[in-house]
């Protein structure tokens, strides 16, 4: 894989991943719609240190979840880009990188559409993809080595 780089509107944060990222979601959840301003929304998840931060420094500001337990989502301080968020207590060990801030967002396209019971009436789901109502299991969908990824970030 070659190094996705990333950045927000303004250029004032940049960030490049250097490992591919271990899972991508397409999360269809009333939060997300709300968050974004559009249908849904696709994370690329990946450890935190593997995202090299190239220029600035983003903001963490915390905001509510489907799940109830929060989340931080990574704003460039100037345009208030988000860039990638920390769910659920995770801290920042793993980053659900914004897809559509990266500078080729064709090259991570999603492995599973999540939440989709609140999916947008819409938005067709492409055949092939896997897609549940709320979230999944993990251990059921990934593949062995982001499992290890996985298990090597949280024990």
């Amino acid at each position: 894989m070659t190094a996705l780089t990333g950045g927000c509107a303004c250029g004032e944060v940049r960030y490049r991943l250097t490992a591919p990222p271990m899972f991508v979601h397409c999360c269809h959840c009333t939060s997300c719609q709300t968050e974004t301003g559009s249908a849904f929304v696709i994370n690329a998840l990946i450890e935190g240190d593997r995202v090299e931060t190239l220029a600035g420094a983003p903001d963490p500001v915390m905001t509510p979840s489907e799940s109830g337990r929060g989340q931080q989502v990574w704003r460039c301080p100037k345009c208030r880009v988000a860039l990638w968020s920390n769910y659920g207590g995770a801290d920042d060990r793993l980053r659900f990188v914004r897809v559509g801030a990266l500078d080729t967002p064709a090259e991570c396209p999603p492995d599973i559409h999540i939440y989709t019971r609140s999916k947008l009436p819409w938005v067709t789901l492409p055949e092939g993809v896997a897609a549940v109502e709320g979230y999944y299991d993990s251990k059921t969908l990934w593949p062995e080595a982001s499992l290890a990824r996985r298990r090597a970030l949280f024990g």
